[in-house]
């Protein structure tokens, strides 16, 4: 059993700035890449940030230069510094632990940008 844990959601002023933690535990064989997604109300989910277990980043467009990724392989924690939010950024964030076994998702946490 997989399980990841979220922390670091909350309320934030406009160009204001957070930081997401994800913690996986559990039977985790050979973890392949992490990252964040985020789902607002009416809209689908959508990658904010990946990070490869080699390294390698990936970013939406929209979080480009603001948001930075990263991650501890050794204790399976991903991080993401989001830097002058906005408004359109309030969502459920989700951290996601893609292995060599499947697909494991947290719950979720919160993150509201006040304009």
């Amino acid at each position: 059993q997989v399980q990841l844990v979220e922390s670091g959601g909350g309320l934030v002023q406009a160009g204001g700035s957070l930081r997401l933690s994800c913690a996986a535990s559990g039977s985790i064989f050979v973890t392949v890449a992490m990252g964040w997604y985020r789902h607002a109300p009416g809209q689908q989910r959508e990658l904010v940030a990946s990070i490869s277990s080699t390294g390698s980043t990936n970013y939406a467009d929209s979080v480009k230069g603001r948001f930075t990724i990263s991650t501890d392989n050794a204790k399976n924690t991903v991080s993401l510094q989001m830097n002058s939010l906005k408004a359109e950024g309030t969502a459920v964030y989700c951290c996601k632990l893609r292995s060599v076994q499947g697909n494991y998702w947290g719950q979720g946490t919160q993150v509201t940008v006040s304009s």
